[in-house]
């Protein structure tokens, strides 16, 4: 079936190198669901090893940095394998903000770039508000310059992997100056002085990467943090957007298959009126749909992280890459919904993977950008560019 999406032997080897690590984090998803997301003792640990010694680490950075140096079709690939395993054990294969590199400085690159390449650092986003979701540029955190460095306040919530980070990349409103109002990106270690957690609410997913509230309460920054210039925040946030929501799409394809594949070995095991459930037509109908959605994904998810690969305009890649993730993200959510009804019963318990998968893929149409603000920036493309334009 590899040869319907065109895939080269490298590609193949490079997913089969991801779908081993993710195959020895499967076993221990119940365990990680009963114990706050996390496996038991070793696990990760293991994991991680792993991948340095398959070379995953860092897959969007380049080679000469000491990254994966893989295509954009590559990493769609690696990070389909990751979503196949549940309570975000994969994210043990990291993809650090691969804008970075093109923008730090050289005090930024050996402080934070290059030990962030070699797995020895990690980041977290504070961008989103109470008041300024999907819309980042509501938000209304401040940068005031003072004297050679900055004044930071605001409050930001989901700041997702705050308790595992090293450091937070702040996004703000500048206040004052000739650039008043415009956005710039923070880099700030962690902790630090007037930086503080409000209260880390519990989500629907069972992850051990957390998602704080966190304030920032005059926090005062050298110069040297910022990243770039002044003007530049909303930059750095469209491509890590543009990059993320394609991903969010592979990992979706990743759980879709796994719910498919399980409830259908399931539905040839279990009987009922002294047949396989498989041969009910109600049984069949769900199954089908669920595949059906999963290979028209697929397909499109390729196609666009083949085009970003091939140099497609950045406003038409934004575009694709809000279909791709509007698209997957709804369709993992039919196929979890449908795969849970297979399993009837079974698929209420929390050591049931279709349980798990209901709850943890609804955030997909929430998190880098809701369905509906996906739709505004895909309607938008296609007023200017016609529908020749986008596909």
């Amino acid at each position: 079936m590899q040869e319907t999406y065109g895939l080269t032997p490298e590609d193949l080897e490079i997913q089969g190198r991801a779908a081993s690590i993710v195959e020895e984090l499967i076993p221990h998803e119940t365990a990680a669901e009963l114990n706050n997301g996390r496996p038991p003792d070793g696990i990760l640990e293991r994991a991680g090893q792993r991948v340095h010694e398959l070379g995953l680490q860092a897959i969007n950075m380049p080679r000469e940095l000491g990254g994966g140096g893989f295509t954009m079709l590559q990493q769609v690939l690696v990070q389909e394998q990751t979503g196949r395993v549940t309570n975000a054990l994969a994210w043990v294969i990291p993809a650090p903000a691969a804008w970075f590199p093109r923008v730090a400085s050289d005090l930024q690159m050996q402080r934070w770039v290059l030990p962030t390449i070699r797995g020895e650092l990690h980041e977290c986003y504070a961008i989103t508000e109470e008041g300024s979701g999907s819309d980042v540029d509501a938000l209304t955190a401040t940068a005031t310059r003072d004297g050679d460095g900055y004044v930071l306040n605001g409050v930001k919530w989901h700041v997702t992997s705050f308790n595992e980070a090293q450091y937070v990349f702040f996004q703000a409103r500048l206040a004052g100056g000739e650039r008043a109002g415009a956005h710039a990106m923070f880099i700030i270690p962690l902790p630090w002085d007037g930086i503080r957690v409000v209260r880390t609410p519990a989500y629907m997913h069972t992850f051990a990467h957390q998602h704080p509230i966190v304030a920032f309460e005059n926090v005062r920054v050298a110069v040297e943090h910022r990243i770039g210039d002044e003007g530049d925040g909303m930059t750095f946030a469209h491509e890590w957007f543009r990059y993320e929501r394609l991903m969010i799409a592979a990992r979706c394809l990743g759980a879709a298959a796994r719910l498919v594949e399980e409830a259908t070995e399931f539905a040839r095991d279990r009987a009922s009126q002294g047949r396989p459930i498989i041969e009910h037509q109600a049984v069949q109908v769900l199954l089908a749909d669920s595949i059906t959605e999963l290979f028209a994904t697929k397909a499109m998810t390729y196609a666009v992280a083949r085009t970003i690969d091939a140099g497609a305009d950045t406003r038409v890649a934004h575009a694709q890459c809000s279909m791709v993730k509007l698209f997957a993200s709804e369709m993992a959510g039919r196929v979890a919904d449908r795969c849970l009804q297979v399993f009837g019963g079974r698929g209420y318990m929390r050591e049931n993977v279709a349980e798990r998968f209901y709850r943890e893929l609804r955030v997909e149409r929430i998190w880098e950008g809701t369905s509906e603000v996906q739709r505004v920036i895909i309607a938008g493309q296609l007023a200017k560019r016609g529908v020749a334009g986008l596909i």
